[in-house]
Protein backbone atom coordinates (compact mmCIF):
# COMPACT_ATOMS: atom_id res chain seq x y z
CA UNK A 1 0.00 0.00 0.00
CA UNK A 2 3.19 2.71 0.53
CA UNK A 3 4.23 1.68 -3.41
CA UNK A 4 0.59 2.92 -4.03
CA UNK A 5 0.75 5.69 -2.38
CA UNK A 6 3.47 7.04 -3.43
CA UNK A 7 3.10 6.17 -6.85
CA UNK A 8 0.08 8.26 -6.61
CA UNK A 9 1.77 11.10 -5.25
CA UNK A 10 4.19 11.34 -7.40
CA UNK A 11 2.02 10.66 -10.33
CA UNK A 12 -0.11 14.01 -8.85
CA UNK A 13 3.44 16.14 -8.58
CA UNK A 14 4.29 15.67 -11.84
CA UNK A 15 0.90 16.09 -13.41
CA UNK A 16 -0.17 19.18 -11.43
CA UNK A 17 2.70 21.01 -9.93
CA UNK A 18 2.71 23.38 -13.19
CA UNK A 19 -0.99 24.87 -11.82
CA UNK A 20 0.62 26.32 -8.94
CA UNK A 21 1.29 29.62 -11.18
CA UNK A 22 -2.28 29.15 -11.58
CA UNK A 23 -3.19 29.29 -8.23
CA UNK A 24 -0.45 31.81 -6.88
CA UNK A 25 -2.05 34.37 -9.43
CA UNK A 26 -5.63 33.84 -8.42
CA UNK A 27 -4.93 34.04 -4.47
CA UNK A 28 -2.61 36.53 -4.75
CA UNK A 29 -5.63 38.88 -6.38
CA UNK A 30 -8.06 37.89 -3.16
CA UNK A 31 -7.50 36.61 -0.50
CA UNK A 32 -10.68 37.07 1.31
CA UNK A 33 -11.97 33.50 2.78
CA UNK A 34 -15.46 33.43 0.36
CA UNK A 35 -13.46 33.90 -2.54
CA UNK A 36 -10.74 31.38 -1.24
CA UNK A 37 -13.34 28.88 -1.05
CA UNK A 38 -14.40 29.31 -4.49
CA UNK A 39 -11.08 29.13 -5.62
CA UNK A 40 -10.69 25.69 -3.72
CA UNK A 41 -13.88 24.56 -4.67
CA UNK A 42 -13.08 25.22 -8.62
CA UNK A 43 -9.82 23.14 -8.43
CA UNK A 44 -11.83 20.68 -6.53
CA UNK A 45 -14.53 20.04 -9.06
CA UNK A 46 -12.09 20.02 -12.16
CA UNK A 47 -10.17 17.83 -10.64
CA UNK A 48 -13.11 15.34 -9.69
CA UNK A 49 -13.99 16.01 -13.52
CA UNK A 50 -10.35 14.72 -14.87
CA UNK A 51 -10.55 11.55 -11.92
CA UNK A 52 -14.14 10.94 -13.58
CA UNK A 53 -13.51 10.90 -17.18
CA UNK A 54 -10.35 8.69 -16.28
CA UNK A 55 -12.09 6.29 -14.12
CA UNK A 56 -14.77 5.92 -16.42
CA UNK A 57 -12.36 5.39 -19.75
CA UNK A 58 -10.31 3.50 -17.79
CA UNK A 59 -13.46 1.18 -17.13
CA UNK A 60 -14.01 0.77 -21.35
CA UNK A 61 -16.33 3.59 -22.03
CA UNK A 62 -15.25 6.19 -24.63
CA UNK A 63 -16.27 9.42 -22.41
CA UNK A 64 -13.35 11.37 -24.08
CA UNK A 65 -13.82 13.52 -27.34
CA UNK A 66 -10.84 14.15 -29.52
CA UNK A 67 -7.71 15.63 -28.42
CA UNK A 68 -8.83 19.20 -30.34
CA UNK A 69 -12.03 19.47 -29.10
CA UNK A 70 -10.66 19.50 -25.46
CA UNK A 71 -8.57 22.02 -26.50
CA UNK A 72 -11.27 24.30 -27.03
CA UNK A 73 -11.13 24.93 -23.56
CA UNK A 74 -7.60 26.97 -24.04
CA UNK A 75 -9.80 29.75 -25.09
CA UNK A 76 -11.02 29.99 -21.81
CA UNK A 77 -8.17 31.46 -20.10
CA UNK A 78 -7.22 33.07 -23.24
CA UNK A 79 -9.72 34.76 -23.16
CA UNK A 80 -9.72 35.47 -19.50
CA UNK A 81 -5.86 37.07 -20.28
CA UNK A 82 -7.39 39.66 -23.38
CA UNK A 83 -10.33 40.86 -21.13
CA UNK A 84 -7.57 42.02 -18.70
CA UNK A 85 -4.70 42.68 -21.21
CA UNK A 86 -7.19 45.20 -23.04
CA UNK A 87 -8.85 46.76 -20.20
CA UNK A 88 -8.94 50.20 -19.19
CA UNK A 89 -6.46 51.39 -16.32
CA UNK A 90 -8.09 51.38 -13.10
CA UNK A 91 -8.38 48.87 -9.96
CA UNK A 92 -12.48 49.20 -10.41
CA UNK A 93 -12.51 48.14 -13.87
CA UNK A 94 -9.98 45.68 -13.56
CA UNK A 95 -12.43 44.47 -10.61
CA UNK A 96 -15.16 43.93 -13.17
CA UNK A 97 -13.50 41.65 -15.35
CA UNK A 98 -11.11 39.73 -13.47
CA UNK A 99 -11.66 35.94 -14.12
CA UNK A 100 -15.26 37.21 -15.79
CA UNK A 101 -17.42 38.94 -18.00
CA UNK A 102 -19.60 40.24 -14.59
CA UNK A 103 -20.04 40.13 -10.93
CA UNK A 104 -21.56 36.87 -10.35
CA UNK A 105 -20.00 35.04 -7.20
CA UNK A 106 -20.29 31.34 -9.20
CA UNK A 107 -17.31 32.81 -12.22
CA UNK A 108 -14.47 32.23 -10.37
CA UNK A 109 -15.65 28.98 -9.48
CA UNK A 110 -16.03 28.06 -12.93
CA UNK A 111 -13.42 29.90 -14.35
CA UNK A 112 -10.98 27.88 -11.96
CA UNK A 113 -12.82 24.73 -12.41
CA UNK A 114 -12.68 24.85 -16.11
CA UNK A 115 -9.45 26.15 -16.22
CA UNK A 116 -7.97 23.40 -14.47
CA UNK A 117 -9.85 20.76 -17.04
CA UNK A 118 -8.48 22.69 -19.78
CA UNK A 119 -4.55 22.78 -18.12
CA UNK A 120 -5.25 18.88 -17.10
CA UNK A 121 -6.19 17.23 -20.37
CA UNK A 122 -2.81 15.78 -21.29
CA UNK A 123 -3.19 14.43 -17.50
CA UNK A 124 -6.01 11.38 -19.14
CA UNK A 125 -2.93 10.20 -20.93
CA UNK A 126 -1.50 9.37 -17.31
CA UNK A 127 -4.33 8.99 -15.27
CA UNK A 128 -6.45 6.24 -17.62
CA UNK A 129 -3.45 3.68 -17.82
CA UNK A 130 -2.30 3.75 -13.83
CA UNK A 131 -6.03 4.00 -13.01
CA UNK A 132 -6.93 0.90 -15.46
CA UNK A 133 -3.97 -0.99 -14.04
CA UNK A 134 -4.52 -0.98 -10.45
CA UNK A 135 -6.61 -3.03 -7.86
CA UNK A 136 -10.01 -1.36 -6.61
CA UNK A 137 -8.61 -0.76 -2.98
CA UNK A 138 -5.57 0.16 -4.62
CA UNK A 139 -7.78 2.98 -7.15
CA UNK A 140 -8.95 4.15 -3.64
CA UNK A 141 -6.33 5.02 -1.96
CA UNK A 142 -4.68 7.00 -4.97
CA UNK A 143 -7.96 8.93 -5.67
CA UNK A 144 -7.62 10.11 -2.32
CA UNK A 145 -4.11 10.93 -2.08
CA UNK A 146 -5.34 12.92 -5.60
CA UNK A 147 -7.28 15.36 -3.41
CA UNK A 148 -4.92 15.26 -1.14
CA UNK A 149 -3.00 16.22 -3.29
CA UNK A 150 -4.99 18.97 -4.31
CA UNK A 151 -5.54 20.01 -0.76
CA UNK A 152 -1.67 20.71 -0.52
CA UNK A 153 -1.42 22.23 -3.93
CA UNK A 154 -4.14 24.85 -2.79
CA UNK A 155 -2.36 25.32 1.00
CA UNK A 156 0.76 26.09 -0.99
CA UNK A 157 -0.51 28.82 -3.26
CA UNK A 158 -2.30 30.20 -0.78
CA UNK A 159 0.91 30.61 1.33
CA UNK A 160 2.94 31.52 -1.44
CA UNK A 161 0.45 34.50 -2.21
CA UNK A 162 0.38 35.66 1.05
CA UNK A 163 4.70 36.36 1.44
CA UNK A 164 4.49 40.50 1.26
CA UNK A 165 7.25 40.43 -1.13
CA UNK A 166 5.48 37.43 -3.63
CA UNK A 167 2.21 38.64 -2.78
CA UNK A 168 2.89 42.24 -3.18
CA UNK A 169 5.05 41.69 -6.72
CA UNK A 170 1.97 39.75 -8.60
CA UNK A 171 -0.77 42.76 -7.37
CA UNK A 172 1.30 45.66 -7.72
CA UNK A 173 2.19 44.06 -11.67
CA UNK A 174 -1.18 42.28 -11.91
CA UNK A 175 -1.82 44.19 -15.23
CA UNK A 176 1.15 42.56 -16.37
CA UNK A 177 1.50 39.24 -14.88
CA UNK A 178 -2.17 38.17 -15.10
CA UNK A 179 -2.45 38.59 -18.84
CA UNK A 180 1.15 36.61 -19.81
CA UNK A 181 -0.04 33.74 -17.29
CA UNK A 182 -3.71 33.48 -18.93
CA UNK A 183 -2.62 34.20 -22.41
CA UNK A 184 0.05 31.65 -22.48
CA UNK A 185 -1.82 29.23 -20.57
CA UNK A 186 -4.45 29.37 -23.21
CA UNK A 187 -2.17 29.31 -26.22
CA UNK A 188 -0.47 26.51 -24.56
CA UNK A 189 -3.32 24.31 -24.44
CA UNK A 190 -4.15 25.21 -27.59
CA UNK A 191 -0.93 24.01 -29.58
CA UNK A 192 -0.63 21.10 -27.23
CA UNK A 193 -4.08 19.78 -28.09
CA UNK A 194 -3.60 20.15 -31.58
CA UNK A 195 -6.22 22.57 -31.58
CA UNK A 196 -5.22 25.58 -33.71
CA UNK A 197 -3.75 22.96 -36.33
CA UNK A 198 -7.36 21.06 -36.19
CA UNK A 199 -8.98 24.44 -36.64
CA UNK A 200 -6.35 25.69 -39.39
CA UNK A 201 -7.23 22.03 -41.47
CA UNK A 202 -10.65 22.81 -40.81
CA UNK A 203 -10.60 26.04 -42.66
CA UNK A 204 -8.71 25.59 -44.80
Amino acid sequence: MITTIITAAVVYVATSIDNLIILLVFFAHKKDNPTVMRIVGGKVLGTSVLIAVSLLSAFGLRVIPEQWILGLLGFVPLGLGLKVLFEQEGEESLEKIYFAANKKHGNLLVAMTIITIASGGDNLGVYIPLFAAISQAELVVTVLVFYMGVALLCYLGYRLAKLQQLGGTIEKYERIIVPVVFIGLGIMILVENGTIAEIIEILM
